[in-house]
């Protein structure tokens, strides 16, 4: 088969968050089952030059209908470890890609929106006809929309797309003007509450939902925030929606790059281990407390990877630090912020913290001291308001560092309750599951886990070990979404 993502980011060389990484991941994994994959990408101004190898022209003029008139795009070609990248650069005064970002810019509807126009122009010159064109997240929603408004009738009726939400939060909400730039122009047909028309604000078009409207198959990144997204608020007002298009939707599991999180070849941690030679996890810990000046003591380490900010829970995850240290634990934090407000209240703690022989918060992102914390920590912890599908408890699960999590999302369908889970027995159980998003919950969690360290430390190995066993690399996901091309392209 032939596959093309169409998609914003692609890590390393474009990475705002996890979007980048299952790009990479999943083509990666498709292309070693014997597929044909190519990736097309915006071309950023700001993204990692030094991630691309052998970029070239690939197609020098490309005139993309804008308005009235076109805008005169340049396509790059280059490979990304290994994947076939096609990245498009307009030439003109909205500078789309050159704004020294990736998002948050006022225009972000029309950026995205003209990308995906630029994407589908850049397939109907060129004559590439893949039998899956695979989209993801809001800023492509358009894509299927105009394929099959517009390009189905230029010769590109037998293509299929695979749409995949990432984050329903976002959904590029956006104005008639998308409609005269992109050629779409019809206003009432596709203000139409079927088609393009936001649930809530009749004067609003939604990107996402046209994508989830127009799709052969719409999916989100794990079971479980599937079943959320269809009968809870986490699809941000996109339930009816996706009710009645629920014959094309599901979820699939993520999965990790076991090159990069793997404890048995990390080249960021002093002691490589694996299940049968655990001993170098606590060498790990020991190197992390040396690292970052905590009492070396016999007490577990509990830790914090990601985001600070709503979704992550940053509530309990301040109330984790404090439970931690009072209840004979060390706690470590990784993080940085998204919102000025949570910024300043962690540097507060930080300050406050700065001497405590239990604690150490680091605010920002640092690679290399994230693999010693998933290596050296004894729990982590990961308290999501929602997580679509999370990647902090797996690599922790990889590591032998027992995940507490919140039941949500992918981390309901990763992380099962050594105590209570109801579907798996004793031996393949790997981590502890709290349900409400409030301290007592919180605790219920983390003191199980504290309590089995202390006391227990025997069982709590064999637990380390039972999550270390398991398979969240891609290949499973990479299986499923070979399926499912397979199938559509027969549709």
């Amino acid at each position: 088969m032939y596959i093309v993502h169409i998609a914003s980011e692609c890590a390393p060389v474009i990475k705002a968050g996890g979007l980048g990484d299952v790009v990479y991941g999943l083509s990666r994994e498709v292309e070693n089952r014997g597929h044909t994959v190519e990736i097309i990408l915006p071309m950023y101004d700001c993204m990692r030059y030094d991630h691309i190898w052998g970029l070239h022209d690939a197609y020098k003029d490309l005139y993309v209908p804008w308005y009235d008139g076109a805008i005169h795009c340049s396509v790059y070609c280059g490979w990304v470890h290994g994947r076939l990248c096609f990245f498009i650069k307009p030439h003109s005064e909205d500078y789309f890609f050159d704004r020294g970002c990736y998002y948050g810019c006022n225009d972000d509807n029309m950026r995205f929106a003209f990308f995906s126009k630029a994407a589908l122009e850049f397939l109907f010159i060129s004559n590439k006809r893949p039998d899956i064109i695979h989209c993801h997240d809001w800023q492509t929603g358009l894509v299927p929309v105009m394929l099959y408004e517009m390009y189905k009738w230029h010769g590109m009726a037998n293509q299929r797309v695979c749409f995949t939400v990432h984050n329903f939060k976002h959904q590029g909400i956006a104005g008639s003007e998308i409609l005269k730039a992109t050629g779409l122009n019809n206003e009432m047909y596709y203000y139409d509450y079927d088609r393009l028309r936001d649930n809530f604000n009749p004067f609003a078009l939604n990107l996402m939902k046209g994508g989830i409207v127009y799709s052969n198959h719409v999916n989100t990144v794990s079971p479980h925030h599937a079943w959320e997204a269809r009968y809870s608020e986490v699809s941000y007002g996109l339930g009816h929606t996706l009710e009645l298009h629920h014959y094309k939707f599901d979820g699939i599991l993520n999965g990790i790059d076991y090159n990069i999180w793997n404890p048995e070849i990390d080249t960021f941690i002093p002691h490589k281990y694996t299940i049968d030679k655990f001993a170098g996890k606590a060498q790990n810990r020991k190197a992390l407390r040396d690292r970052l000046l905590l009492r070396d003591d016999d007490k577990p380490i509990v830790a914090f990877v990601g985001r600070l900010d709503g979704q992550k829970g940053v509530d309990l995850v301040h109330h984790a630090i404090y439970y931690s240290i009072h209840n004979n634990a060390q706690f470590v934090l990784l993080g940085s912020a998204t919102e000025p407000s949570i910024n300043k209240w962690f540097a507060h703690e930080k300050f406050f913290l700065n001497n405590h022989p239990d604690c150490h918060l680091e605010l920002g992102f640092n690679e290399e001291l994230a693999h010693l914390i998933y290596a050296g920590a004894d729990i982590i912890v990961v308290p999501s308001v929602y997580e679509p599908c999370g990647l902090t408890q797996m690599i922790g699960l990889k590591y032998g560092t027992v995940p507490v999590v919140r039941g949500v999302g992918g981390l309901m369908d990763t992380v099962f309750d050594k105590d209570y889970d109801q579907h798996h027995s004793p031996d393949k159980r790997n981590g502890y599951v709290f349900y409400q998003n409030d301290n007592h919950a919180l605790e219920s969690g983390l003191e199980r886990a504290i309590s089995l360290w202390h006391y227990y430390p025997k069982e709590f190995e064999i637990l380390q070990k039972q999550g270390m066993e398991y398979d969240y690399s891609w290949n499973n996901p990479g299986q499923q979404y070979v399926r499912l091309y397979d199938y559509l392209r027969h549709k």
